[in-house]
């Protein structure tokens, strides 16, 4: 099925529904599986370089509520049978999954981490953080002190859109640590291939998403199949 660029991440189909490409490879979209078997189609982005290799794309601020709706239900499931007490939200797009989130786990807030420092913020609680979306560009991330209280002693679950590289929920964990916080689990809306594995190895088995989809690689005949 070819789409429109605003046509992603509208709808979530039924099972099967986008499997004609499974042996020959996809053309602009690949789709990734709910538990439940049913269907997101995301849009294929070649990656920088030489045009060979692409991720399949979710941008949560651009999808529609009831997308948002399903991923968030799938990771308060998630979260829910680790059980947690209080959920931190990773910017950017990790914020909005993080509040529908801790809504349906019955929370009356989540901790918000930010990359805009503001004057009360201590490097103490801080670390450098990059994104495969935005190379080249190097941020700060922050934890608000005055939200350690709402962390001591709790089981913590963090939230983010999706995990790639891993570099930047390493930075997120590093952060975390100096900050006292040891989170239960890692819930995201999708992990994208398979390179995250490594800088995440110790976390691995808390790490947890709804959605995965591969690292796609060019064939001669200008389709998408799984590399790793």
């Amino acid at each position: 099925m070819s789409l429109a660029p605003h046509q992603f991440w509208q709808t979530i189909d039924a099972p099967g529904a986008h499997n004609d490409g499974a042996q020959a490879g996809w053309l602009d979209g690949f789709p990734a599986a709910l538990p439940d078997g049913r269907q997101l189609l995301l849009p294929i982005r070649v990656l920088p370089g030489d045009g060979s290799a692409a991720v399949a794309s979710l941008i949560i601020n651009q999808a529609s509520f009831a997308v948002e709706d399903a991923l968030s239900a799938a990771m308060a499931d998630m979260l829910d049978k680790v059980g947690v007490d209080v959920v931190i939200g990773v910017p950017t797009l990790g914020l909005p999954l993080a509040n529908n989130v801790a809504r349906r786990l019955g929370h009356k807030r989540m901790v918000a981490l930010g990359t805009s420092r503001k004057f009360w913020y201590s490097d103490d609680y801080s670390a450098p953080l990059s994104s495969i979306t935005s190379p080249g560009q190097q941020k700060t991330i922050f934890l608000d002190p005055r939200s350690l209280p709402l962390l001591e002693g709790k089981r913590v679950g963090v939230v983010d859109d999706v995990i790639s590289s891993g570099t930047s929920m390493v930075a997120v964990l590093t952060l975390l640590e100096r900050a006292g916080v040891a989170p239960v689990a890692v819930a995201a809306a999708m992990l994208q291939g398979t390179r995250w594995h490594e800088p995440l190895a110790a976390w691995r088995s808390r790490i947890m998403a709804p959605l995965a989809s591969p690292r796609l690689a060019l064939t001669d005949a200008g389709r998408w199949l799984p590399s790793d």
